[in-house]
């Protein structure tokens, strides 16, 4: 585990391997990097993976209450220079997903690539109106109470229920180190994110990686940003919910190995 200060913030990762840089971005509800844990153990053999813990996550401190979804992209920015990484790959899951899109509009000369795993060009850019004010309203509500009142109502939406009972304990457990109210500013971050307008100008190549079965990003959504971002793949886990790095890790891995290993060799 290591720690980077930027603009102000102390935010913590983890790093394993070594070659072309992997920046792994953990999504919502409590996640940090050790929710990365199967793709930094296998995919170090080819890669130096890193994975941060977001402002408000993890052994990170928390961000002002006004950060916003660009707030959180230039952040990320000052955390890739900080680790000196350059042109790296960004992999983000859920939040991180949107969270990739932002950092893309920010900074599009960064990124190698992007993989969106249950992404969302934001849930303003993604979902019904009336969908995210259900969510803001319920999770504004809940994220206060203590966790294990609330939290383990969410989990059916992170994981099927065919995924093993003990792979459900550990999920639940990492969700349960959730920072109260930093979680409820990044809820409003990702609220109020609409990356759509970025995406028919992505111009690094892009895997969308979708879990048939997510219900909290649905298909339709993964759909609909291949659709948009040019010269995409879309790569559909069969039977996967939106932990798909988590619940199918071997697939998820060999996906991602798969389509990094795609693309032609390291810039500059």
């Amino acid at each position: 585990m290591g720690a980077v200060r930027v603009s102000g913030l102390k935010v913590n990762y983890r790093v394993r391997g070594s070659g072309d840089p992997l920046v792994l971005l953990h999504g919502g509800f409590g996640l940090d990097s050790r929710s990365w844990g199967r793709q930094l153990d296998t995919l170090d053999d080819e890669f130096m993976v890193v994975a941060w813990d977001a402002p408000g996550c993890g052994g990170s401190d928390d961000p002002p209450e006004w950060f916003r979804m660009e707030d959180y992209a230039d952040s990320l920015a000052g955390f890739v220079r900080a680790l000196g990484l350059t042109n790296p790959h960004i992999l983000g899951l859920s939040f991180g997903g949107a969270l990739a899109l932002a950092f893309y509009a920010r900074h599009p000369t960064v990124p190698r690539s992007l993989i969106l795993a249950g992404a969302y060009a934001g849930w303003a850019g993604s979902l019904p109106a009336d969908e995210v004010q259900r969510r803001v309203q319920r999770i504004s509500r809940e994220v206060t109470q203590p966790p294990g009142e609330w939290l383990p109502k969410y989990l059916a939406g992170m994981l099927t229920e065919s995924a093993p009972r003990e792979m459900a304990e550990q999920t639940l457990a990492l969700m349960s180190d959730i920072h109260p109210r930093a979680s409820l500013t990044m809820l409003l971050a990702m609220a109020n994110a609409d990356h759509r307008g970025i995406l028919p100008d992505i111009e690094v190549p892009t895997l969308v990686l979708h879990g048939e079965l997510d219900v909290r990003s649905p298909l339709a959504v993964g759909k609909e940003l291949h659709r948009k971002i040019p010269a995409s793949q879309l790569v559909v886990l069969p039977g996967v919910g939106h932990l798909s790095n988590v619940e199918a890790a071997d697939a998820f891995n060999f996906e991602v190995r798969t389509f990094l290993r795609s693309l032609n060799g390291p810039m500059g």
